[in-house]
């Protein structure tokens, strides 16, 4: 069973999710510690969600299962952040089953996004993928559940025009930013980080003709990046200097903690001939800066709480079509899951047909017969044979009827094989009362004894 823990922008205040992101390592690793109950784990923390999917071992959960798991990981994530679970319980949602696919779909394809359409969230979701298959805390069923979250973001972006209709965050925050700036190419600009989102952000200033860029970094990697980006690098210790010399800051530092603090942008206020304002765009989670310096008198602040605040309205219709494409996208999930339900009937039933058919293949060459184009139209009759009940279980399963055609299979062919959603139920269990059972025309197939079961693959059966 698949379970996702959100909390996003939608659910709790930034400060929340600046608490939860900056544990993002701790939550990662008190997941993983808990094989009892979870396959796998995937941890996603953004500037404006943290979440946590998850592959319950539903045997282990038992018949509560999602309350069970749901609380499990809520005192995971509080013990690991040392938020208060019940503040996690008032400020989260907790996703079960077939609507997990569709909700990370939707995220994945910028839909759920502070800014609807954003590009930078599909990237973010492969690299929680990336990270949590670094650590070896993805199951098979995980993998699957990305791996399809990508091709449908890439459906939506290519299919419809939502991704171009929204904007990143940082542009909605330069957006927000105009009011305040007479002339981009005038501009003097402090970029405060070195990472991917801080490449972002000067592709996004010097799309409005910004010029003047000086990089610093708190973890001494400024001269490096202004090199590969034709930028000026500020020196260890020069952030002070560095700030009285710009008229705009913005950062976007991964570093855990405050960068920015009321002393520093007192002391570039306060300094002989300074701006009279200054201008300071935070997109950092954890913050970049500290909220105070808002009440410094010449400090203006945009962080990501102000700036959610003034997103835009959804481009109905593109969102729309996108919507149905993750509808859609999560329907045939789910309809893919389901048909593994079938799998041990099929796999069995194949084994049992040609364990059935080499033993007759043996006898006929113990009596002299071993013709080739015997055997091999043999093996193409119990090929075509099988195909007609193996696309009808398929078909069934996709309808919620795995049961059916598993019981089918042990009453007519003897196998022992346990009915989906009937733990124990095994075996030539009988036809009766079995929901949807359909009228599979009759098969005159010889039976033997129970044999290993092996898979023997598609091309048996097709």
């Amino acid at each position: 069973m698949l379970l996702c823990f959100t909390s996003s922008h939608r659910t709790a205040g930034f400060d929340l999710l600046d608490r939860l992101e900056r544990h993002a390592a701790a939550v990662t690793a008190a997941l993983a510690e808990n094989t009892e109950l979870f396959n796998g784990s995937v941890v996603l923390a953004t500037c404006n969600r943290f979440e946590a999917y998850l592959d319950v071992d539903t045997d282990a959960a038992g018949a509560a299962g999602a309350a069970v798991s749901a609380e499990t990981v809520i005192s995971a994530v509080s013990a690991a952040s040392g938020v208060d679970a019940d503040e996690l319980r008032a400020s989260s949602a907790v996703i079960s089953d077939q609507g997990v696919a569709e909700h990370l779909f939707s995220v994945s394809s910028g839909l759920e996004s502070v800014v609807v359409g954003e590009g930078e969230i599909a990237g973010q979701v492969r690299r929680a993928l990336d990270a949590a298959r670094a650590s070896g805390t993805v199951s098979s069923e995980l993998e699957r559940l990305f791996q399809v979250a990508s091709r449908t973001s890439r459906g939506v972006k290519n299919r419809t025009g939502i991704t171009s209709a929204g904007r990143s965050i940082v542009r909605l925050a330069l957006d927000l930013a105009e009011s305040r700036i007479t002339d981009w190419a005038a501009t003097r600009v402090l970029l405060v980080g070195t990472g991917a989102y801080a490449g972002a952000s000067l592709a996004a200033l010097r799309e409005r003709g910004v010029t003047d860029v000086h990089v610093y970094s708190p973890s001494g990697r400024a001269q490096k990046f202004a090199v590969a980006h034709a930028a000026g690098a500020v020196p260890a210790g020069g952030l002070v200097d560095a700030i009285a010399a710009s008229d705009l800051v913005v950062t976007c530092s991964v570093a855990p903690d405050i960068i920015l603090g009321v002393p520093e942008l007192q002391a570039v206020i306060a300094a002989p001939g300074a701006l009279p304002r200054r201008l300071v765009i935070d997109l950092g989670l954890p913050r970049n800066v500290d909220p105070a310096v808002a009440h410094i008198d010449g400090v203006e602040l945009l962080d990501l709480e102000t700036i959610s605040k003034h997103a835009p309205l959804e481009e109905l219709n593109a969102t729309d079509e996108a919507r149905a494409i993750v509808g859609d996208a999560a329907a045939e999930f789910a309809a893919q899951a389901a048909e593994h339900a079938v799998t041990p009937a099929l796999v069995a039933l194949r084994a049992h047909v040609f364990d059935v058919l080499d033993a007759e293949i043996a006898r006929a060459r113990s009596r002299g017969d071993s013709s080739e184009q015997t055997e091999a139209a043999l093996r193409h009759l119990a090929g075509v044979l099988l195909h007609t009940p193996s696309v009808r279980a398929r078909e069934l399963a996709r309808h919620g009827d795995a049961s059916a055609f598993t019981a089918a299979a042990n009453t007519l062919f003897g196998l022992d094989v346990e009915v989906p959603g009937v733990p124990g139920l095994a075996g030539s269990s009988g036809l009766a009362g079995v929901p949807g059972l359909p009228g599979l025309p009759p098969r005159d197939l010889r039976t033997g004894d129970s044999t290993p079961i092996s898979d023997q693959g598609e091309s048996a059966v097709s």
